[in-house]
């Protein structure tokens, strides 16, 4: 008889080890505090506050977008790996691939102009105007304070076909200044080149064909390094000769507009180059455009502007916001890049089978940082910002009239008023009124007894405390009156 204690010993210790097994699989206490509750490296959460900047933005940005005649479309967003290789170039390392599921190997969307490329190939459009507002994925390492993530939205507008030249170009130009215009964001400007214009100056300064990417792209970090720097990376990693790289600097460090566009279409080097001077003379083109549209005030030709993508094959630009850091400095100081754009007539070529081209030239906003800034901003002001869009609210100032104002709650929102109330059955006027200040909701519907008689609403104003009857038929025109003016 003796060995049964242990045996059942053993018993409960299995019965117990399960019991604990099950409670770790369903995820205890202990399993909780192993948790870790963030946001993956470079994204965020936004909440109400931040959406509503982020709506605001929006709503300038594709009002703007269909005041010049735009149609919106979508497309997934991952796409066949090979759509976006080779698209890139030195980029080509930030695509976010993802594993093989099913047999096709697919990556995130790096931006949304290769995919719009894809677009047109495989529907056969030669002509389209559009705009397209997503989330875009970069396996970068980002600064998030500077408004750079891994997960961010794009919003682009672009126009293929076959047109006369630069009236296209000149129109995307036109809608970054109507933008970074109208989102008040400060002084800025826009810098434009040409592709081709580049590749002209590379050939007649003595850089090799097989060097012209690379340097272009030490070229493209002159807004944020000394010249010295980039000199010094072109010789030194890059094997560029010393003189090339002096008669570059002549060049890159040039901007201004039409009379330096003159002045280099004189350049004993240069005007012997034909890509330069084909650059040059659409560029000269695109200044007499935007000078009709009333904008060269913000638009500089800048020489040292390249734009990393591989695609661009003509004019490039990029709207730069400028900070003055003081009184005493005379030069603005640039604050980074809220929009990029350019011409890419190849794109779509790469991908009809028969390799028919079809230009396009295209702007992207960078709402990002444009949000980063707009939420600096208000922060700043303490301006108190509204994250719903409530007309009313529909309160009682005595006990027992849930259902009247269930009743009153529902004609309104039938009429299209946005309306709310609280979720009691008998709250306190006080804390109904509250509520308004709290949210900024401007107006209160308040029935009661002797308003139920009348056949009246009282209609109060938050903001001046002042009171109306209003009879309830004409309560909805009455609210939508004074929500207009608000």
């Amino acid at each position: 008889l003796s060995p049964a204690p242990s045996l059942l010993h053993s018993q409960i210790a299995k019965e117990v080890a399960k019991l604990l097994d099950m409670k770790a699989q369903l995820g205890g206490d202990e399993g909780k505090q192993k948790f870790v509750l963030k946001t993956p490296k470079g994204t965020r959460d936004f909440g109400p506050k931040e959406m509503a900047i982020r709506e605001r933005a929006f709503k300038a940005i594709i009002s703007c977008f269909k005041r010049h005649g735009a149609e919106v479309i979508d497309t997934p967003v991952f796409e066949l790996k090979e759509t976006l290789t080779g698209k890139y170039g030195e980029d080509s390392k930030l695509i976010y691939d993802l594993k093989d599921q099913g047999g096709e190997l697919l990556s995130l969307r790096y931006d949304l102009t290769v995919p719009f490329a894809r677009y047109l190939a495989m529907n056969k459009i030669t002509n389209i105007k559009r705009y397209h507002i997503a989330k875009v994925y970069r396996r970068d390492n980002p600064a998030m304070t500077r408004g750079r993530y891994r997960e961010f939205y794009q919003c682009d507008f672009d126009i293929a076909g076959q047109f006369d030249p630069m009236i296209p170009d000149a129109e995307c130009l036109k809608i970054v200044h109507e933008i970074l215009s109208d989102l008040q964001l400060g002084d800025f400007v826009i810098k434009v080149n040409d592709r081709r214009i580049l590749d002209g100056m590379f050939a007649v300064c003595g850089v090799p064909d097989s060097k012209f990417r690379t340097i272009c792209s030490s070229v493209d970090k002159l807004d944020k390094v000394p010249w010295e720097e980039v000199r010094s990376e072109m010789v030194g990693e890059k094997g560029l000769s010393p003189e090339a790289a002096d008669r570059i600097g002549e060049y890159v460090q040039l901007h201004g507009g039409l009379e330096l566009i003159e002045r280099l279409l004189q350049d004993p080097k240069l005007s012997q180059n034909k890509l330069a001077k084909e650059g040059l003379g659409d560029m000269k083109l695109l200044f007499e455009y935007l000078t009709l549209f009333g904008i060269t005030g913000k638009i500089s030709f800048d020489l040292s502007l390249a734009r990393g993508l591989d695609y661009y094959t003509g004019v490039i630009f990029e709207a730069v916001l400028l900070q003055q850091e003081n009184q005493h400095v005379e030069e603005p100081v640039s604050v980074g890049s809220v929009a990029g754009g350019g011409r890419y007539d190849g794109l779509v070529g790469m991908f009809d089978p028969k390799g028919r081209k079809v230009p396009c030239v295209g702007v992207s906003i960078g709402v990002e940082r444009i949000f980063s800034i707009l939420e600096q901003r208000l922060e700043a002001s303490e301006e108190k910002i509204r994250t719903t869009e409530t007309q009313v609210l529909v309160a009682s100032a005595q006990k027992k009239l849930l259902e009247e104002r269930l009743k009153l709650i529902s004609e309104l929102w039938d009429a299209g008023i946005k309306a709310e109330m609280l979720y009691k059955k008998n709250p306190k006027l006080l804390n109904q009124l509250q509520y308004c200040e709290d949210t900024g909701i401007p107006l209160v519907a308040i029935v009661g007894e002797q308003e139920l008689k009348d056949g009246v609403v009282k209609l109060r104003i938050v903001a001046t405390r002042e009171e109306v009857n209003v009879r309830r038929e004409s309560l909805v025109e009455e609210i939508r009156i004074r929500t207009s003016q608000c």
